[in-house]
């Protein structure tokens, strides 16, 4: 192999886009010219239930495909470094691992509720034309018919949702219908940022630590050099310091609090005994 696989690991609305944006400023380091690639790791396995797809999943054929995905980038922006970054491998890191056996691991969290109160906004969003024609090039042919079938039911399930929201958005959790039957779509959002923060968590507790880095977005926003370098050390990447400073230029701590301060008090009382031994594992309860 001719380039070093980095996967970011984070929850939606983690500063996942971030990270990857700040690490690709650097000369040899690139990623894929659309948002995430979610498309080419289900290829194989695009009518699984949900995204948290077993490892046994990544069969040799799955292993050949995205391996040649990665090194498509490689050779085509000629980087020593291939940065990947979808929310949903959270859900499936020994997935992920199989498929790509020699990455190495940036995992970057956030406080949930933060996180919750940002992620509400996409479920309600409207449509990006733009922004969905980057991805549709990264849509196997043979799968294209599948996701033009359920984005435009997504779409008009908006249209009728009494909480304006699309009929699906962010990883699929396994058990994701009997959730939005049952939950607000605060609890959703919610729940999404546990189960992938943990689900995680659980997979990093059997990889070895020297291919694992942890990253705090709210240290990062706030930290942005000292945090990079740390970063960086850990890629064996030697970058200038002029270089690190100007990467991260545009990182700004503002958000930090925003998704949890657009909460009533009585959602976020609710949202941490829902979810409340997960945001205390991580510090952002009490």
């Amino acid at each position: 192999m001719s380039y070093q696989p980095v996967v970011i690991i984070g929850a939606p609305r983690s500063g996942t886009n971030m990270l990857r944006d700040v690490l690709c400023k650097f000369e040899g380091v690139a990623t894929w010219p659309c948002d995430e690639i979610n498309y080419l790791w289900r290829h194989g396995n695009v009518r699984h239930s949900s995204d948290e797809i077993p490892a046994e999943r990544a069969t040799p054929a799955v292993k050949a495909y995205m391996q040649k995905q990665f090194q498509w980038v490689a050779e085509h922006y000629r980087a020593h470094t291939v940065v990947e970054k979808t929310c949903a491998n959270s859900l499936r890191v020994p997935f992920v691992d199989r498929a790509v056996p020699d990455a190495r691991y940036v995992y970057i969290y956030r406080d949930g509720l933060d996180t919750t109160g940002s992620a509400k906004l996409r479920w309600q969003a409207k449509l990006d034309i733009p922004y969905l024609l980057e991805k549709v090039r990264f849509v196997p042919l043979t799968d294209l018919p599948y996701y033009g079938t359920r984005y435009l039911w997504s779409r008009v399930y908006r249209l009728f949702s009494r909480d304006k929201r699309l009929a699906f958005w962010g990883p699929a959790l396994d058990d994701m219908p009997e959730i939005l039957d049952k939950h607000s779509l605060n609890d959703v959002c919610a729940l999404q940022w546990q189960r992938c923060v943990e689900n995680a968590e659980a997979a990093f507790a059997e990889i070895s630590p020297e291919r694992l880095v942890r990253v705090c977005y709210e240290d990062f926003v706030r930290e942005p050099e000292a945090q990079l370098k740390r970063l960086l050390t850990f890629l064996s990447l030697d970058v200038p310091e002029e270089e690190v400073r100007h990467a991260v230029a545009g990182v700004s701590s503002r958000s930090v609090g925003k998704g949890r301060a657009s909460l009533e008090e009585g959602e976020v009382e609710h949202l941490e005994s829902l979810i409340g031994e997960t945001l205390e594992r991580y510090g952002y309860c009490g």
